[in-house]
This record gives structure tokens, sequence and C-alpha cells, in this order.
């Protein structure tokens, strides 16, 4: 009895279970990773509601977020509503048109420049984002050379791939008799 008490004393003293312990070593204890899956998804949420449900932010904050959505949408929109207006009523569109014409050079150049830096810093991450993927595709071109180039060696229909020689050296090895005294002895018994 001492010696049961003593084995089970060892294994399980201090409210720790050894047998469990080494085999959460080999194998994933499966409270334990869905309580890990649990935090994973609580944080992702509570990611992004902190990122988009402006929790903790000021009203002001969220009203300059949401004007700083706004531009590209609504110029986007205006030039199709242009277009629109053009069509369905020509002489109001040619009014409005006249009144942009006495927009002084300046003030055009001005625009240009605000909306040149509005989209070229979005246009510039975007570039930037697109020359890294290729640069990346670009330092695996020679291990695809080298994968290919295995492959067609590996090809059926390539050169020397049913070479004769080889065929024929094979067929001498397997004809030739083997070297074995027992075996040859054996024959000699069942032959006779």
């Amino acid at each position: 009895m001492g010696l049961i008490s003593g084995i089970l004393g060892f294994l399980f003293r201090n409210q720790r279970n050894i047998l469990r312990e080494t085999a959460e070593v080999f194998w994933e204890n499966t409270d334990s990773g869905a309580e890990r899956d649990m935090l994973i998804r609580q944080q992702a949420v509570s990611q992004f509601s902190a990122e988009f449900g402006g929790a903790g932010k000021a009203p002001f904050d969220r009203f300059i977020d949401s004007l700083n959505r706004l531009p590209r949408p609504a110029m986007a929109l205006g030039t199709l509503c242009l277009f629109v207006a053009a069509m369905v009523d020509p002489i109001w569109f040619s009014s409005r048109m006249q009144g942009i014409a006495l927009v002084p050079e300046p003030l055009w150049w001005l625009l240009g420049v605000i909306v040149s830096f509005y989209f070229g810093a979005r246009h510039q991450a975007k570039v930037q984002e697109l020359q890294r993927e290729i640069s990346a595709t670009m330092m695996r071109t020679p291990q695809v050379l080298e994968n290919l180039g295995a492959l067609a060696a590996m090809r059926s229909d390539s050169v020397d791939v049913a070479s004769p020689d080889t065929g024929a050296s094979l067929t001498e090895e397997v004809v030739e008799h083997d070297q074995n005294p027992a075996l040859e002895a054996w024959r000699r018994n069942r032959a006779s």
C-alpha cells in the first residue's frame, strides 16, 4: 500500500498531473486550444471595435474621420452627375461651364496641386506595395527556372531518355547467372 501511495504521490503531488503534462508535450490540450482561440477572437473583435466603432473618440474626432472619407466618392459621383446634367439639361450645364471658364488660372493650378497631393499619396503607397510584390517575385525567379529545368529533364519526350546503351547493359546483367554456390547445389539436386 505504501508503494502505490508513493507512486501516486509522485505523479500527482502539489495538484500536478505529470502524465497529463507529459502528454501535452505531444498533443495539444483541446480545452486550452479552445481558450486560446476564444482569446484571439475576442482581441480581434475589440481591436476592430476600437478602430471602427469610435470607442474612446471624441465626437469631433469621429466627425473629422467621416469627413476624411468623403472627398474621393464625392468627386467621382460629382463627375458622373455632370455627365448626366449635360444630357438632361444642356442649357443649364452650359451656363455652369461658362462660370467655370471665368475661374482664374492660378486657382486651377492650386486645385490641381491639392487633388494631386490627395490622390498622389494613396497612389504612391499602392505603387510602392506593387513594387515590393514584383521584387519578391523576381527574387524567386532563379528557383523557378531551376525547377523548370528539373521538370524538363524528367519529361519522357526529352532527348536521351530512351538510350539503347543503358538498356543493353541492363539486359546483360539480368541474363547473367548468380554466383551462388548454395543455389547451384539446389539446382543440381532438383535436376537429379
